[in-house]
């Protein structure tokens, strides 16, 4: 019998949640960042995953809202702000002893999940919002950042 990726995932998706509910999923884990997308968004090594799905998995970080890069920014300002807080997340990860990985649930567009990275024991939401790179973001209606 052959199964769709999508019918793949959701299995994967709801076998892992069970399994995260059970870890506790406010422990940190040690993975490796692998790449940096922007600023509230990297990538790490996810190989707790089937072969099927891959070994990478991205991670939003929750609770923060971070201004879009080039070409997805509304003006230049939000563009320049994009970069900087792209550049200060690379950097961080980049000089960071220790890295850990906090998974606290899936994102509703589904592919990767949402929860904070902790370098050298200072969680990157808390880093961003503090260097001015960021904003408090739980769900509502973004805020412009071309203002």
């Amino acid at each position: 019998m052959k199964f769709s990726t999508k019918t793949i995932v959701l299995f994967v998706l709801g076998l892992i949640s069970g399994w995260y509910a059970a870890e506790a999923l406010a422990n940190p884990y040690s993975y490796k960042v692998t790449r940096v997308l922007d600023g509230d968004t990297v990538e790490f090594e996810a190989k707790f995953l089937p072969a099927e799905l891959g070994d990478k998995l991205k991670i939003r970080v929750l609770g923060v809202d971070t201004p879009e890069k080039a070409p997805r920014a509304q003006c230049e300002k939000e563009a320049a702000a994009g970069l900087a807080a792209t550049n200060f997340t690379k950097n961080a990860v980049a000089n960071a002893k220790s890295i850990q990985i906090e998974l606290k649930e899936w994102d509703k567009f589904g592919g990767r999940v949402l929860g904070d990275v902790i370098v050298d024991g200072q969680k990157l939401s808390e880093l961003l919002i503090k260097n001015n790179l960021a904003r408090p973001y739980f769900g509502e209606k973004k805020a412009s950042w071309c203002n």
